[in-house]
């Protein structure tokens, strides 16, 4: 594999002391040994190669998932489980000078529907994934970005002023906010899991530490070779997002820039500590910075809290993004400074260039089909994607909105594209600040 960060990144450093791993075991999946022929191989046993695999087999289709690691190591089993609208970076106004009215009309469409999915799932398969919110609330945090807030309000959506927010239980610097009544939080391992097992019931194969190292298209499809087994495969499926490797297929490199993210979690808070902090809500929430924090306090009263950021990856790197994760948790949150944080980990998010999600084929691989880039909204946005790669498997007609199909440039610079990010995040940084 040739993958942009070192070797430290995709090993357990990162996401050591998740705390998802705390609430329920991975399954024990087989390693891959020996010959199989299938429909379909899905490379990546995240939200979008399982929804894919759960789709296929629900068709009736063969499939094999090939995990490189094990059940639920990437980031759909480590992220900060915001079921919600996104996938793409773009605005409402840039997506309509680039794609038009119509075309972003149905792409946001697809937003609403995608979380419309996850929920259809959870309660067609009856999986408990610890679901919780009432759509999602965004929290100003100047008075500048609530002015952005009110005239966002106009559209759609609740507006809360600075003076609601205490009785809604959002205590806080905050200087307003606005609630989307689009989404739920849950616990994102017991939902990919859950997905697995509905998967697997449904005839899918699904293998761990079975990373595939090559591909190699034949007359009749493909052939996919891990370390101890080979697949041959009609169609295949790269589904690895953040975790992609610019070899695999080459078409891949330079078109996805995997970024981290770092969450962290306190121990179950008591009821005067939430008083305390004025935080009583279950409501998930995140801020108006571009370099914005998300944040909700859970079922069990343990408050989760992520921020972006981190653009370097080693254990040094990994010590000072948790740092700042914690600084920044404090300072939005004096009263919980003396809180026990009881588990900190990081992962990465997956942007294109063109900063909206692509879902379609492989071009000049007549077979393969690439989904990726949801921009730190993989929750919704690839389950969707899973379950849209495998109708253009099964040949269903695709109604994917343009903003979506449209296939991502490369980003400047290669292989070194990771330069590009220092100064953009600089330069987010510095309008953070100018809009305080």
């Amino acid at each position: 594999m040739k993958r942009l960060f070192p070797d430290y990144t995709y090993g357990p450093g990162p996401r050591q002391n998740c705390w998802w791993d705390q609430t329920i075991s991975a399954p024990d999946w087989p390693i891959l040994a020996g010959d199989l022929n299938v429909d379909v191989a899905v490379v990546g046993s995240g939200f979008t190669g399982l929804s894919a695999a759960l789709h296929l087999a629900e068709a009736g289709a063969k499939v094999a998932v090939l995990e490189a690691a094990t059940p639920g190591w990437g980031a759909s089993g480590r992220n900060g489980g915001f079921c919600c609208l996104g996938g793409s970076k773009l605005s409402h106004g840039s997506m309509v000078r680039r794609f038009g009215i119509e075309a972003t009309r149905s792409y946001e469409q697809a937003e609403a529907d995608s979380v419309q999915l996850v929920a259809d799932l959870l309660e067609q398969h009856r999986i408990d994934a610890d679901t919780h919110s009432n759509g999602e609330t965004q929290l100003a945090h100047s008075a500048r970005a609530m002015e952005k807030l009110r005239r966002k309000a106009e559209a759609s959506g609740v507006l809360h002023e600075p003076g609601d927010l205490q009785g809604l239980g959002l205590g806080g610097a905050f200087h307003g906010a606005y609630t989307n009544p689009v989404g739920f939080a849950l616990n994102p391992r017991k939902y990919l899991f859950g997905l697995a097992s509905v998967a697997q019931g449904l005839g899918a194969g699904l293998f761990q530490k079975s990373p595939v190292e090559s591909i190699r298209k034949t007359p009749g499809g493909f052939d996919v070779e891990t370390g101890s087994g080979h697949v041959r495969a009609k169609n295949v499926m790269i589904c690895t997002n953040g975790y992609s490797s610019e070899d695999m297929p080459p078409w891949l490199s330079g078109r996805y820039m995997p970024t981290q993210s770092t969450v962290l979690v306190t121990r179950p808070l008591s009821d005067s500590e939430l008083q305390a902090q004025g935080w009583t809500s279950e409501q998930m929430g995140y801020d108006t910075r571009n370099l914005l924090h998300y944040f909700r306090l859970m079922p069990d009263r343990r408050f989760l809290f992520g921020m972006r950021g981190g653009l370097r990856s080693s254990p040094r790197a990994e010590a000072a993004i948790r740092r700042a994760a914690l600084h920044d948790f404090q300072g939005m949150f004096p009263e919980w400074n003396d809180v026990d944080v009881t588990h900190m980990w990081s992962g990465m998010v997956c942007l294109s260039r063109k900063l909206t999600p692509y879902v379609g084929p492989v071009p000049d691989q007549p077979g393969m089909f690439a989904a990726f880039a949801y921009h730190g909204n993989g929750v919704a946005m690839g389950t969707y994607c899973g379950r849209a790669i495998a109708g253009l498997v099964l040949d269903k007609q695709s109604e994917l909105p343009v903003p979506i199909a449209q296939p991502p440039r490369r980003f400047p610079l290669g292989y070194w594209r990771r330069a590009l990010m220092p100064p953009s995040y600089a330069a987010m940084a510095i309008i953070d600040r100018l809009s305080l």
